[in-house]
């Protein structure tokens, strides 16, 4: 894989470069009110690509009923200083879900998209948090409201494998 980094690169996603263990949290029922969550443990490596404007981090998550491999893609939009985030996952090779896009401010990153659940019309929200650039966390949401309340229904903490 190409190494050389352009001179201007974005270092927002620079926490989570490398090999993680993850521990993973998932609603076992989303958008239904469900409290009961699912808990598994997976991997992840993530590297620069696209001189620095971009990573792609392999992911390996060994869910209760089944172990899966997906990618999350990212580039960086350096007129708008936003940032775009697709999920490959290798149950579905042949789709991408819709970007979320944002930015990170004071460490924490936002990011939005417009999608569909199951047949319902939700907003998705992904908010990374590298506050603690050692242990940093991830987890996504989603809104039935239009982003009036927001539903959290997978959280991931990162640890670095040494």
């Amino acid at each position: 894989m190409l190494q050389t980094r352009e001179h201007n690169e974005p270092k927002d996603f620079d926490f989570i470069i490398g090999d993680w263990q993850v521990k993973h949290r998932r609603l076992k029922d989303i958008l239904n009110g469900s409290q009961e969550w699912i808990e598994f443990e997976g991997q992840s490596s993530t590297v620069k690509t696209l001189g620095g404007f971009g990573n792609v981090e392999d992911n390996h998550l060994h869910m209760p009923s089944e172990s899966i491999r997906a990618k999350a893609i990212r580039s960086y939009n350096s007129e708008t200083n936003e940032w775009s985030i697709w999920w490959l996952d290798g149950r579905n090779p042949g789709a991408m879900d819709t970007p979320v896009v944002g930015q990170f401010t004071d460490g924490v990153g936002r990011f939005y998209a417009d999608e569909t659940y199951n047949g319902v019309t939700v907003k998705v929200r992904f908010v990374w948090d590298s506050t603690n650039p050692d242990m940093p966390t991830w987890q996504q949401a989603f809104s039935k409201d239009n982003g009036e309340t927001w539903e959290v229904n997978w959280k991931m903490e990162f640890t670095r494998v040494q």
